[in-house]
C-alpha cells in the first residue's frame, strides 16, 4: 500500500511511543530512518516526517552520547524544516550550545511569532503532562475500588500553522500524551484487578470505603480533565506570521 501522509505520521507517532517507553533501540531507530526516506518520497508534504524522522535520530544519538551524529541528524532536520527551536534549548541539548556546527544550523531556523507560541505551549504542556502522571501514580496508591482512571489530555491546538516544523512538535506532543496514558493504564488494571481478586476473597474487604475511593476518583478525574481542558492553547491576536530569525541561543527558558 502507498504511503499517505497520515499513514507515516501514525507509523511515526508509534515509534515515537516505543522511543519514550522504551528508549533507543535498534528496532526503533531503523523504524526512523525509514520514516526519513518515506517521508522524502512523499514530496513536500512529507518533508516535515523526514524533519521529525532525523530530530528522533539527533535525540537517539544524543542518549548513545554521539555528539557529531547528533549534530548531523539536526542539520538534516533543519534542511527539512525542522524549526523547534524551544527544543533545542532542553538541558540534554544545552552542552552542544556552544559547537560552532551547533550554532550554525540553528541560525539557519525561522520561525513566526505565532509558531513560537505555539512550541512553547507545547513543551509547556508536556512537562505538565509528566508531573499530572506523576502526581496521579500517588494519589492512586492506596484505592480500594477497580475503576481505572485515565490521565487527562490537553487538547490538540487546531490553529493551521505558518511553518511546517510545528507539525513535528505536535507529534512529539501527542506520542508523549499515548506514553504517559499507556504507562498510567497499566498501572490502573494492575491495582483494579488486584482489587478485585481481593474483594472476592477477602471476607473483611472495605466495600465501602472501596465505594468511597471510586467516588473520589471520578471527581478528582472530572476536576484534572477540566483543568486540562482550560489550559489549552489560544492564540495571541496579532501574534505575527513574518518568518524571523529564531531566539538566540541561551534566551528561551526551556519550560520546567
Amino acid at each position: 500500500m502507498a504511503d499517505t501522509v497520515d499513514s507515516l505520521a501514525a507509523h511515526a507517532h508509534d515509534l515515537l511511543v516505543a522511543l519514550i517507553t522504551q528508549g533507543p533501540s535498534a528496532g526503533t531507530e531503523a523504524g526512523f530512518h525509514d520514516v526519513v526516506a518515506r517521508g522524502a518520497a512523499l514530496g513536500p508534504d512529507g518533508t516535515w516526517l523526514a524533519a521529525s524522522g532525523h530530530a528522533a535520530l539527533a535525540m537517539t544519538a544524543l542518549a548513545q552520547g554521539r555528539a557529531d551524529l547528533t549534530v548531523r541528524h539536526l542539520d538534516a532536520a533543519v534542511t527539512a524544516g525542522f524549526n523547534d527551536c524551544v527544543l533545542l534549548h532542553a538541558e540534554p541539548l544545552r552542552p552542544l550550545h556552544g559547537d560552532p556546527r551547533f550554532r550554525a544550523l540553528y541560525q539557519r531556523m525561522r520561525v513566526t511569532q505565532g509558531d513560537l507560541d505555539e512550541l512553547l505551549w507545547l513543551h509547556s504542556e508536556m512537562g505538565t503532562m509528566v508531573q499530572e502522571a506523576q502526581t496521579a501514580a500517588v494519589d492512586n496508591i492506596g484505592r480500594l475500588d477497580t475503576g481505572v482512571s485515565t490521565l487527562p489530555r490537553a487538547p490538540m491546538p487546531t490553529r493551521v500553522p505558518h511553518t511546517p516544523g510545528v507539525w513535528t512538535a505536535r507529534i512529539d506532543f501527542a506520542a508523549t500524551q499515548t506514553a504517559l496514558q499507556q504507562a498510567a493504564m497499566a498501572a490502573e488494571f494492575q491495582r483494579s484487578s488486584g482489587n478485585t481478586a481481593l474483594g472476592l476473597i477477602d471476607d473483611a474487604w472495605e466495600h465501602d470505603r472501596a465505594r468511597r475511593d471510586a467516588w473520589d476518583a471520578d471527581a478528582l478525574d472530572t476536576r484534572r480533565q477540566r483543568d486540562a481542558d482550560a489550559r489549552a492553547f489560544v492564540e495571541r491576536p496579532g501574534a505575527g506570521a513574518v518568518l524571523l530569525p529564531c531566539p538566540p541561543l541561551g534566551t528561551i527558558a526551556y519550560p520546567a
